[in-house]
């Protein structure tokens, strides 16, 4: 399959109408496979917690738009944050197993995410308030 720009428009019209503001297409052939491959649509405006994924790292690759990524500390105080925007050459980011972090959309932005599986959803200890 062919990640291009009829893809990720249509992805992101998909996200357009959800109310999360965000829409994922998964390549890993179930919720059980040992890595997870997708693309994330993602809006200005869509509301996703500061979280950790303590059994997994996980990679964002910016296809297009502008985003900030952000590191926690244990006590929620901001610890690095990382502009992901390719015209300034800042492509992705590497997110350690465990560390807190969020994403501040900038315009709408497509990433190819990679991460262990089988799937996991984030439980209430690995989310901050």
């Amino acid at each position: 399959m062919l990640i291009n720009s009829q893809l990720l428009d249509k992805i992101e019209h998909e996200a357009s109408e959800s109310l999360r503001l965000r829409m994922n297409y998964n390549f890993h052939e179930s919720l059980d496979s040992k890595a997870q491959r997708l693309v994330n649509v993602l809006l200005p405006g869509t509301a996703i917690p500061i979280h950790r994924h303590p059994h997994t790292a996980e990679t964002y690759i910016l296809l297009r738009g502008k985003m900030v990524v952000v590191f926690y500390n244990d006590m929620g105080a901001q610890t690095e944050r990382f502009l992901l925007d390719p015209a300034m050459g800042n492509y992705g980011v590497q997110i350690p197993k465990n560390q807190w972090h969020g994403i501040e959309v900038i315009e709408p932005s497509a990433i190819f995410e990679v991460k262990d599986g089988p799937y996991t959803p984030i439980q209430p200890e690995d989310m901050m308030d």
